[in-house]
């Protein structure tokens, strides 16, 4: 849609769901995010304070350089392990460490940009917008819910433009590992389920202090 509302001097944050846009690039387009450019569009030229991207880790992948990499293109990462339980089943979101940051990080900034489909994140949505934030949303719209969507200020489909929010390129066994998975993102198959991957940027925007 249309955004006039956004101009160069608005203060961004940028919250990105990596497990979330990993499952969802892979269950959709069997590709990689590339999360460089999603950056870039997040903050359009205006001034990004924050960039968080929030991943799981677990012993049997290797996540190390692909957080490193996001590190690289302006993200700081943040990880935690896969959480198992007895009888198998395996735990792992970031929805409160989202929303904690966001709402922390409020003060500072006239935007968040949240980067997930995931409707679990509507009240934060709702709750923020409340206390004059304006809120933009960023996903693909096939697996993000509907009241996402319609609670945000702005949404962009990423699914509109796959030449430049994914990476050419079929995923390997390899890289299907190397986010780490959790029993809610793989049982997600509707809108808002939480779906990650790699990415490599262009030219970063400058971060504020």
């Amino acid at each position: 849609m249309a955004d006039t509302v956004q101009h160069p001097q608005q203060r961004v944050g940028v919250f990105v769901d990596i497990q979330n846009m990993y499952y969802s690039a892979r269950a959709l387009y069997n590709q990689k995010v590339n999360f460089g450019n999603i950056l870039e569009q997040a903050v359009s030229g205006r001034q990004l304070v924050r960039a968080f991207a929030y991943g799981i880790t677990t012993e049997e992948a290797h996540e190390g350089e692909f957080h490193e990499a996001l590190g690289k293109q302006g993200f700081e990462v943040k990880t935690k392990p896969l959480q198992s339980f007895i009888g198998g089943q395996k735990k792992g979101d970031w929805d409160v460490g989202i929303a904690m940051d966001m709402l922390r990080l409020e003060p500072k900034i006239d935007v968040g940009v949240l980067v997930s489909g995931d409707g679990d994140f509507v009240p934060l949505l709702q709750f923020s917008k409340e206390r004059g934030l304006r809120v933009e949303v960023m996903a693909f719209r096939e697996s993000t819910s509907s009241a996402l969507v319609e609670a945000a200020d702005s949404f962009i489909d990423f699914s509109s433009d796959t030449k430049r929010y994914l990476i050419r390129g079929k995923l390997s066994s390899k890289d299907s590992d190397q986010t780490g998975k959790s029993d809610k993102a793989n049982r997600r198959r509707g809108p808002g389920r939480r779906l990650t991957g790699s990415g490599r940027g262009r030219t970063m925007p400058k971060i504020l202090a």
